[in-house]
């Protein structure tokens, strides 16, 4: 297969086209704007194959986009460009609906345009598949919330079937074009597939996410940010697990299915930032504890308390499940950072010291 993987040079569409690479014989067009999460140093150890190549196009510009359907002409696409950063979606909500909104329209018209063209046995084969978020639901009932729970036990957790309810401007964004793929699904008959994921962590994050943004500023000694009382509850699921799941999606996926994928790993902030300084206080120790540099600040706007998937259709339908527990994968994506501080160097330009971002300003809420 020829796998045209839009927003490739990004943290899980790097994940998705190393695992192609070196996992199977399909070919893969990374179709990558190249914003300041995007970096072409993720791709380094499969950038020489031959079956790899790059497009530097943004999927808000439709003719660039026919112009790559055309020229490559693949068999399924993977959509994965997006604006992710719910902080950065509080200030600066207008990129996230041209890219998330208008970019995904454009993509999707270009590829149903090049569908068309396809003979009946390439077009029946066609896939397009749309790589969302949890975010998109809204949140969950906290254990706080409800007496007597221990943390995860019996409450309920995202399925394919739970309504929409998104709370922030990214996420919003997001829901906006899952619900354009459907549609296109239903008026067109554009053969179209969508997941939605758990938070993702691993090599290769950009530091503006929580799990790198600690781990960096451990190392640094400066303080580690906890919003609220850290008590907001995610579902962890490791990067290469997750290129795993999608991989098997866009192959092996039903067309129309949604499938959620998560980590079954829930796990509050305040937990995950005290096992980071935990594994640094053993691979990297100092006088005084990690956890000393922990600091509360408020809270962010509208911020979601609880995520957690239930992906039992992955694993009854397409046998996936994760292969790293919690620990495994965040021993390794600390050892990772520890390795590749070069990396790191090179993705923090001067737009973004890991500075706080998505305050927003009392006089915008009109106190």
């Amino acid at each position: 297969m020829r796998i045209l993987v839009t927003g490739g040079a990004g943290f899980i569409g790097s994940a998705v086209m190393r695992h192609i690479i070196n996992n199977t014989n399909d070919s893969v067009i990374n179709l990558d704007k190249l914003t300041y999460a995007g970096n072409l140093e993720s791709l380094q150890e499969i950038s020489n194959s031959e079956r790899y190549c790059f497009e530097q196009v943004d999927i808000c510009d439709k003719a660039e986009l026919e112009r790559v359907f055309a020229q490559h002409k693949p068999d399924a696409v993977m959509h994965l460009a997006a604006e992710s950063h719910v902080d950065r979606s509080i200030t600066g909500p207008a990129e996230f609906i041209q890219t998330n909104i208008v970019g995904t329209y454009n993509l999707l018209e270009a590829a149903r345009e090049y569908w068309n063209t396809l003979t009946d046995t390439v077009k029946e084969a066609f896939r397009f598949h749309h790589i969302s978020t949890d975010e998109v639901y809204g949140d969950l009932p906290h254990p706080d919330e409800q007496e007597g729970n221990a943390l995860g036990k019996e409450l309920p957790l995202f399925t394919e079937q739970t309504s929409y309810a998104p709370s922030s401007p990214y996420s919003a964004s997001k829901a906006s074009s899952d619900h354009l793929v459907r549609a296109w699904l239903r008026t067109y008959g554009f053969p179209t597939i969508v997941t939605n994921c758990s938070n993702n962590y691993g090599p290769y994050h950009f530091p503006e996410k929580l799990i790198p943004l600690v781990i960096l500023n451990a190392l640094e000694g400066k303080e580690l940010p906890i919003y609220g009382k850290g008590d907001q509850i995610r579902d962890w699921l490791y990067v290469e697990d997750h290129a795993r799941a999608l991989y098997k999606v866009v192959t092996e996926g039903k067309v129309g299915e949604t499938y959620n994928i998560g980590g079954h790993n829930e796990k509050q902030n305040i937990e995950v930032v005290k096992s980071i300084c935990s594994i640094l206080d053993t691979l990297v120790p100092k006088d005084s504890p990690y956890s000393e540099q922990i600091t509360y600040v408020a809270d962010r706007p509208g911020h979601d308390r609880r995520y957690a998937i239930d992906s039992s259709k992955m694993s009854a339908e397409l046998n996936w499940t994760p292969v790293e527990t919690f620990e495994t994968g965040l021993r390794k994506t600390i050892e990772w950072y520890l390795e590749n501080q070069s990396w790191c160097q090179n993705v923090q330009d001067g737009s973004y010291q890991r500075e706080r971002l998505g305050e927003i300003n009392t006089q915008d809420k009109g106190e």
